[in-house]
């Protein structure tokens, strides 16, 4: 198996940021969407996906409930990667040069505040790194991409201004996957994911989720979507404090079987160092 590490987006990405904070040693695989990334790992082009799940300032990654359970990975660490976004343009141009600011459309309104007191346009782009790319290509000198302190190494962009995001909370989660699963007890404090369907009958969710209350398991994450687009069907995702062979994760879970159709973990994994 290739020593890869595949993640969405160009070289500089923030999941490129991530790939380097889990795995250093291993070679960076960018890929166009995050279907690309999971079959990566399935086709063995790489050994680990990094894929980001959810972020402080705009929520959960669109999409990623649906492709996790479907992926047939296992999650085997997660990243917290703090996003500092950057007013990146070519050598010598000011920032007083800077007509335009191009970057992903999530990251356009997190830096609403500094673009409208500098008069710059906001301009979206498929990829943060991708846009530091282009203006590098084109030699655009009123263009600035707003992106990673690496995407500036990356493709010989100066920093014009640091930090221009307006939270300075804004973080973002990943999920390290591979097609093997880890369960090993790595760390003293443990994470469960997984996702699960309720049954169609009565308080089936209020009963589900009591076994994990009983039992003293303190679930940290719990998400709802539906399935195939229908009203009916809801599937869960979960995060769970915990290691199954925990005596109250075996009970708790053991309830929850009673009132679901279906219960798929996804990886239990360390908790990292940057949870509380």
């Amino acid at each position: 198996m290739a020593n890869k590490i595949a993640f969405q987006g160009e070289l500089g990405a923030y999941s490129h940021e991530a790939c380097i904070a889990a795995r250093p040693n291993h070679e960076p695989l960018p890929c166009a969407t995050f279907e690309d990334v999971i079959d990566a790992v399935r086709s063995s082009s790489a050994e680990f996906a990094m894929l980001p799940i959810e972020n402080t300032t705009y929520g959960r990654v669109a999409d990623m409930h649906r492709l996790l359970p479907e992926s047939g990975l296992f999650i085997n660490d997660e990243v917290f990667v703090r996003v500092r976004i950057n007013l990146l343009a070519l050598p010598g141009v000011k920032i007083e040069d800077i007509k335009v600011a191009r970057g992903h459309l999530v990251i356009l309104p997190q830096c609403r505040e500094f673009l409208d007191v500098h008069g710059i346009k906001g301009e979206a782009a498929a990829d943060n790194a991708g846009a530091a790319a282009d203006i590098a290509a084109a030699g655009e000198r009123n263009a600035a991409a707003l992106a990673s302190e690496l995407a500036g190494k990356i493709y010989g962009l100066n920093i014009l201004q640091k930090n221009v995001e307006d939270q300075k909370h804004n973080t973002t989660r990943f999920l390290l996957m591979s097609a093997t699963n880890q369960p090993d007890r790595r760390s003293k404090k443990m994470i469960t994911s997984f996702v699960f369907q309720v049954r169609n009958i009565p308080a089936a969710l209020y009963k589900a989720l009591g076994g994990f209350a009983t039992n003293g398991v303190n679930m940290i994450k719990l998400e709802s979507y539906m399935v195939d687009g229908a009203f009916t069907a809801t599937q869960f995702y979960a995060d769970i404090q915990g290691h199954p062979e925990d005596a109250n994760v075996q009970l708790a879970l053991e309830e929850l079987s009673f009132f679901t159709d279906m219960i798929r973990v996804l990886g239990t994994y360390p908790a990292n160092g940057s949870r509380p």
